[in-house]
């Protein structure tokens, strides 16, 4: 039993082509040399990271990437929102490279690249040559392995995984060979490890074995049964942590995302799937223009495909249907982007479903088309979004993360001379202060959420503790001011810091800070005009960003 056919090299036909295109015939020529996709990829990671590096010169990391880092910094079977997956990769990571936002730009493109790697995997066991390079041709037109894959969170570390997982168990399929068998049952266990949302993957793989002609082969073999006990011994540790913690993570899901309506968990459902049809639809109208398909010649193809595309094909239909079910049955939310890493299925099938060979020149288009775009959205694109970010600041504060954490952190080795090693406030921010603060201070819940969190009346923070909130955020202030006031001393700031960008000032953010010195060290005196014992002291202060080397600097 075999997934595979061969299908014939493209032939290259005569024709003319502009001088500085050439390079590209060399290129798609070194695709089976094994060269060619590697040094695509590369590539990829370059341009695009060199766009996020110039786009948010003037912005710092996205807090879901802030707090997979914070996450990281304690190795565990599991965190209180999420599977352990993101904090593993982000902590290995950091072993290596520098806490810098370059580092986890780096970081996200890598996980890209790595993504469309593993989806060249499965491409090759049914295409060869030209058909290969345009899988990840149109792949990349997609939004989804560049800004969705710049958030480095619980949905990236999905995108190289579900691939790894699928090719893990064609092969196992294919070949009913035990060692592929234990693969499969292993990366189906990292998919679950970086998101639960792999469940429906994992559903999608039963379905696509149960609808396939050779699944009573399949399923007398010891094959599947195999990769379920794999997957199971290497999730057995997650699942302890999970028994053993109250299910946090599934708790935390159910309560943020479940208890909608009929109604409207229909209407999320259906635009869970309308939302996948659509982002599907640039790169099919683009390949059909390419491969010059009508609409009945697609489905006539459908008719009669290879088998193991169909098997592809069922797996994508899988990670769709199940989960709008799974929101109409459960009443829970069912966000767009969730189905973004399964894209990859659908481009496969679409592509490697065309039995006639491509034109050369149609795929020499395509790759001008897409260096093309991507150099003017690194080069163009870029600059412009760094500059009107910089005086339309981003939602979620990033334009000032990193100031404000080092205004904290000067302000604190002002009244101690210990490290600050603990920090709060809310979440973002508590984030932002323990990556970007010097002292990298250990983020502690109880300070986020202080008041849900029910600390007991003899709570302490005897290193102290540092913390801030959004100006206007009451409640989050409220919460502070109540646990700081039972620490011995505690000092209150206003904080005002603004951005700039080639020397031009842009927006302002305004933050509200607490700093609680630590009571079993030595502290230096207080400066004047400071109560010792709950004073409180208000202070105003602006200051630009400036920048040697990308590092701000007083």
């Amino acid at each position: 039993m075999s997934l595979a056919y061969p299908i014939p090299a493209t032939v290259r036909a005569p024709f003319s082509l502009a001088r500085w295109r050439r390079p590209l015939l060399t290129w798609f020529d070194g695709i089976e040399e094994g060269w060619a996709v590697p040094l695509l990829l590369i590539a990829f990671v370059a341009v695009w990271s060199v766009y996020f590096v110039i786009a948010y010169a003037d912005g710092d990391l996205h807090p879901d990437v802030l707090e997979t880092w914070t996450l990281g910094r304690n190795l565990a079977w599991g965190y209180a929102k999420h599977p352990p997956l993101m904090g593993w990769a982000a902590r290995a990571w950091t072993e290596i490279f520098p806490l810098t936002n370059w580092s986890f730009q780096l970081l996200a493109m890598t996980n890209a690249a790595l993504a469309l790697w593993c989806v060249d995997l499965i491409a090759r066991r049914f295409v060869r040559g030209d058909k290969r390079a345009v899988v990840l041709l149109l792949l990349m037109l997609l939004p989804v392995y560049q800004f969705h894959a710049e958030r480095f969170n619980a949905n990236a570390v999905l995108l190289p995984t579900w691939p790894l997982a699928t090719y893990c168990f064609l092969r196992s399929f294919e070949t009913l060979d035990m060692r592929w068998a234990v693969a499969a049952g292993a990366t189906a266990a990292l998919a679950m490890l970086g998101k639960y949302f792999s469940v429906f993957l994992l559903g999608g793989f039963a379905l696509a074995a149960i609808c396939h002609p050779q699944r009573r082969a399949y399923f007398a073999s010891l094959t599947p049964y195999v990769s379920v006990v794999t997957g199971l011994v290497a999730l057995a540790p997650h699942i302890y942590w999970l028994a053993t913690t109250g299910a946090q993570p599934c708790v935390d899901a159910w309560v943020r995302h479940a208890g909608k309506a009929l109604g409207p968990s229909v209407i999320d459902a259906a635009l869970f799937a309308l939302a996948a049809v659509l982002m599907l639809a640039v790169p099919a109208a683009i390949w059909a223009r390419m491969a010059k398909q009508r609409a009945v010649t697609v489905v006539q193809q459908f008719a009669t495909m290879e088998p193991g595309l169909r098997l592809v094909f069922v797996i994508g239909t899988g990670t769709i249907v199940f989960p709008a079910i799974t929101a109409v049955a459960l009443g829970t939310d069912m966000l767009a982007i969730w189905s973004l890493q399964g894209l990859f299925l659908f481009i496969i099938v679409m592509v490697c479903g065309a039995r006639r060979p491509i034109d050369r020149k149609a795929s020499v288009n395509l790759a001008a088309w897409v260096g093309g775009l991507a150099l003017v959205t690194a080069f163009v694109a870029a600059p412009a979004h760094a500059l009107y970010r910089n005086s339309h600041p981003f939602g979620e504060g990033r334009n000032f993360y990193q100031q404000a954490a080092d205004e904290l952190t000067r302000r604190w080795h002002a009244e101690t001379d210990a490290p600050l090693r603990v920090a709060g406030g809310t979440d973002d921010l508590a984030f932002a202060l323990a990556f970007y603060s010097p002292d990298h201070p250990v983020y502690d819940i109880r300070l986020v959420h202080p008041i849900t969190e029910r600390l007991p009346l003899d709570a302490s923070f005897d290193d102290g503790w540092a913390a801030m909130c959004f100006s206007g955020d009451a409640y989050c202030a409220a919460s502070l001011q109540k646990v700081a006031a039972r620490a011995p001393r505690f000092i209150r700031y206003e904080i005002v810091v603004e951005s700039s960008l080639l020397g031009q000032a842009g927006a302002s953010g305004r933050f509200v800070a607490f700093l609680v010195p630590p009571t079993s060290k030595k502290v230096t005196p207080p400066s004047s005009g400071v109560e010792d014992f709950s004073a409180v002291r208000r202070t105003h202060t602006k200051w630009e960003r400036k920048t040697s080397g990308g590092v701000p600097m007083d």
